[in-house]
């Protein structure tokens, strides 16, 4: 059942289990799709990258914040990252942020669960953690066009497509659409 899953963020001292999520969701078959990187990228990395990595998103840390799920005996199962984007920067994938934001980014969630609710459990966390701790009024997050099941979770949880795009990085033919979320 979905209520025995804990939902919270990560503490900086956390690194090798943010490491283990995620070389697991570079693995997915859609991970080309839903993450600039690939596992043998991230593999190869030092210890000292995912330390900085679960420092700079850490619970009480302001520019951003990593969300898990995780499952009784403590392993993770699944994660979103909220980061903060101050208004007139070039955010993720280059996009100028009109106001302050957060930028949702490494959504994942591990096939053996998917489907129970814990995606919206993750996002729910992550916009009241965007409202309440970081005082953002707009969530935005970009989806690969050829990304249906994400682009259909990210329309029926709320977000709504702005009509703009950026290429996707390394392959101009494709594009990433981006959505938002305003706060009520």
């Amino acid at each position: 059942m979905n209520s025995e899953y804990l939902i919270r963020s990560i503490g900086s001292d956390e690194w090798p289990a943010v490491k283990e999520l995620a070389l697991a969701a570079l693995q997915d078959p859609v991970a080309h799709l839903a993450f600039l990187d690939t596992y043998e990228l991230a593999v190869g990395r030092p210890d000292s990258f995912w330390q900085e990595r679960a420092a700079g998103a850490a619970e009480g840390v302001r520019e951003g914040q990593q969300i898990v799920a995780e499952e009784p005996g403590g392993r993770w199962i699944g994660c979103v990252v909220v980061l903060v984007e101050e208004a007139g920067a070039v955010g993720a994938l280059g996009a100028v942020s009109p106001v302050r934001q957060g930028h949702l980014v490494g959504v994942y969630v591990r096939p053996e669960v998917r489907g129970i609710g814990l995606t919206e459990r993750l996002f729910a966390y992550a916009l009241r953690w965007a409202w309440e701790d970081a005082g953002l009024e707009r969530v935005r997050l970009f989806v690969d066009e050829r990304n249906g099941r994400a682009e259909s979770f990210y329309r029926k949880f709320g977000f709504v497509p702005t009509g703009e795009s950026v290429p996707v990085p390394g392959d101009a033919d494709w594009r990433e659409l981006e959505f938002v979320f305003e706060r009520f």
